[in-house]
Order: structure tokens, then sequence, then C-alpha cells
């Protein structure tokens, strides 16, 4: 199973995430299948690619809960519910 979810990176007391597509049984630093976006919570940055994030969704991907908060804010999941239905 794929899940989407944060991977550390930075130095101590000032951490940014990538977030990745990765297998559940990899660790958090293990070796991941795609970067798909950046999460900079000292200075509220985000980049996402979205066409990347939307394709792992398709395939059956799960989000962890703090990825899921990201994308929602985002707006990700309008988009995927509009191909969605597309497809349907």
């Amino acid at each position: 199973m794929v899940k989407l979810r944060l991977k550390r990176c930075g130095r101590k007391q000032q951490a940014v995430y990538q977030i990745v597509a990765i297998d559940v049984r990899s660790r958090r630093e293990g070796i991941d299948l795609r970067k798909v976006g950046f999460y900079d919570p000292i200075n509220n940055q985000t980049y996402l690619n979205v066409p990347i994030i939307l394709y792992f969704l398709e395939k059956g991907a799960q989000p962890t809960g703090t990825v899921y908060d990201i994308l929602k804010k985002s707006g990700v999941f309008t988009e995927f519910r509009l191909n969605h239905r597309k497809v349907n």
C-alpha cells in the first residue's frame, strides 16, 4: 500500500518537510517512490505537484492525517472529486 506522508528535512529547530509517496513498510527517511510536494511550517509555505498527487490518489494512495489537512486546505480534493466524476 502507498501512502502520502511527510519526510523530515532541514536542521534542528528548523524542520521542513517533503511530501512523498512512499510504501507503508518504509521508515520515515526511507526511499520514496516520488516526491510530490514541499511543506514549510515555519514560513507557512506549501508547494504541491497536483497532477502527480491526483494520480496517486486515483491509484488508491492514502494520505496521512497531516497531509490530508494540507491537501484539503489547498483544494486538491475538490479537483479529485471533479476528475473522479468525469471517469465514472
